[in-house]
């Protein structure tokens, strides 16, 4: 999956009309099928393919958007490499996910539902990720990291900080 640094848009669709249409093509006709092609392919849907799928199909714009918006698995924008996910149902809200929000906002410069600048995270929250016993909890990927307080769930960004320091190394 790409991580475009354009601001929900492709700059180039033009250069990448062939990719577009193969892509398009190989979702079919369900608009929803299609959706989720272009959010594998970016990240993200953007606007100009939006655009683009609506006149390939004869979909009203409008349609396209409703439908995009509606699903919450589909982003408008680009999303972060690491999307935080913090739990704030009742067990984790009890245990004290607030001042976990509230911890990571400041360390990334970011508030709920916003991507760093250099899109390696998104911050998000979420009504429950089902580990209610490990209170309160952040999920990222596939993992999920419990007990935490203000200073581990920094730890946990900061350790994927350093994992892709890490793997940026020659």
């Amino acid at each position: 999956m790409a991580f475009p640094l354009e601001n929900a848009d492709l700059t180039d669709l033009h250069d990448r009309s062939e990719e577009i249409e193969d892509l398009l093509a190989g979702a079919g006709p369900d608009l929803v099928s299609a959706l989720q092609a272009i959010q594998r392919r970016y990240g993200f849907l953007p606007r100009s393919v939006l655009r683009h799928l609506s006149r390939r199909n004869g979909i009203p714009l409008a349609r396209v958007y409703g439908v995009a918006t509606f699903y919450s698995s589909f982003f408008l924008a680009p999303r972060g490499k690491h999307v935080l996910r913090v739990c704030c149902g009742t067990a984790c809200h009890v245990g004290g996910s607030t001042r976990i929000l509230e911890a990571l906002s400041d360390d990334l410069g970011i508030q709920p539902g916003e991507t760093t600048e250099d899109f390696q995270f998104t911050l998000d929250t979420v009504g429950c990720v089902g580990c209610c016993s490990l209170a309160p909890v952040i999920a990222v990927g596939d993992e999920s990291y419990g007990r935490l307080t203000r200073t581990s769930a920094v730890d946990v960004a900061a350790a994927l900080r350093a994992a892709e320091d890490t793997d940026a190394t020659p």
